[in-house]
């Protein structure tokens, strides 16, 4: 264990689940339940593993179900860079190997997660049993800035994607003082309200710590080069006949104050959402009267999707 490390698990609270170590950096994996197949979550962009409690604990009643937190996030140790979705999906298919959870999965993937296990499934087909897309990220995608609704691919720049690896170059390694928590700035949002105190408390801290803006970053930089290589190429029926769900938030509640008109915006929304059902021959959409993050807002929904997969997959039948 380095000084550093040693200094960052003084000041943080006690993790659930276990720190896998990869070889040089440490993920955080949180596995209950049981029952196959297992469940495995992947969060949206600043999201953490305990902001799934409310869901986790309904699955865990009928299937085992891991969440964890990306490298740079709660209790995970930065990784190596860029964190590209094939860096993400290494370092979560060699954590789930070395816990021996045993697949094929269903993945979960909510808003930047969503296109995450998209090429989790590309990489590791057959380490796949099914797919939840949750108010899901794809290559149509906006957000907004500045009174602007910019696409989430116009920042690719056509750079190949470095190989993933696990080992951690002496410049990626955190000192001390880079992993010392920062003050938070104001109130918890009203956003978290469902989460039980624990988790409100944990989500206080892991805001506070400064490697995720440095994750994060890293992320959002190398998102486009996936998006727009996805929207250059026929995406139609790529996941095959794997069982696949889109929970789609029924309002996308844009306003009047942006470049583009609210009523184009919904459209092209609700038509990306439409072709993410496309990627698979099996795949249906259902309409959730929530927000964007379901798993706090709605999570029954997201139950409830979780248990019409899992039961697709042990019968072996078509949704």
């Amino acid at each position: 264990m380095t000084i550093a490390t040693a200094a960052q698990e003084k000041l943080q609270p006690k993790p659930p689940g276990k720190l896998v170590d990869l070889g040089g950096h440490r993920l955080h994996v949180n596995c209950t339940g049981s029952g196959g197949p297992t469940v495995v979550v992947e969060n949206g962009l600043g999201d953490f593993s305990f902001d799934w409690v409310l869901v986790q604990e309904s699955v865990s009643r009928f299937a085992r179900i891991c969440t964890y937190d990306r490298a740079g996030y709660a209790w995970s140790d930065p990784g190596p860079k860029p964190r590209t979705y094939a860096q993400l999906n290494l370092e979560l298919h060699d954590a789930l190997g070395k816990l021996k959870e045993r697949g094929p999965f269903i993945l979960v993937g909510h808003s930047f997660g969503g296109p995450v296990i998209r090429n989790f499934a590309a990489a590791y087909p057959r380490d796949v049993a099914g797919i939840i897309f949750v108010d899901a990220a794809q290559e149509d995608s906006r957000y907004t800035f500045r009174g602007k609704a910019i696409l989430m691919r116009s920042g690719a720049q056509g750079r190949p994607i470095p190989p993933p690896r696990e080992n951690m170059l002496d410049s990626e390694k955190p000192t001390t003082s880079q992993l010392a928590p920062q003050q938070t700035q104001g109130p918890l949002d009203s956003l978290y309200d469902p989460l039980p105190a624990t988790e409100k408390g944990l989500q206080v801290w892991a805001q506070s710590l400064p490697g995720l803006d440095d994750a994060e970053n890293s992320q959002r930089e190398w998102s486009p080069e996936y998006l727009q290589k996805w929207h250059d190429t026929p995406q139609a029926g790529i996941l095959g006949t794997i069982p696949a769900l889109v929970l789609t938030r029924a309002h996308g509640g844009y306003g009047n104050d942006l470049d583009l008109p609210a009523a184009q915006l919904e459209e092209d929304r609700q038509e990306g959402q439409h072709n993410l059902t496309l990627l698979s021959t099996n795949a249906k959409q259902i309409i959730v009267s929530s927000g964007h993050n379901m798993e706090l807002e709605a999570p029954d929904a997201v139950v409830s999707a979780v248990r019409e997969i899992a039961e697709a997959v042990r019968k072996h039948q078509r949704l």
